[in-house]
């Protein structure tokens, strides 16, 4: 499996889905489980959406080396 999630790309999915996991659980709401996506994309560096729009965003990294 390639990656195609580049980090900066990675930081936000982490973030945005650690987030709607917590409110999932504050709220004690199932929607919360939402946030696995992202979240799992961001561990994983492969988005299947990406694979599908042939994205990717990793190229930046390429550009902007840390």
């Amino acid at each position: 499996m390639k990656h195609n999630v580049g980090s900066y790309d990675v930081g936000v999915r982490f973030t945005v889905g650690c987030v709607a996991l917590f409110l999932g659980v504050y709220h004690e709401s199932w929607w919360g489980l939402l946030g696995l996506f992202p979240w799992a994309t961001a561990i994983f560096g492969f988005c299947p959406l990406y694979a599908v729009l042939h994205v990717d965003t990793t190229a930046v990294d390429q550009l902007h080396p840390h």
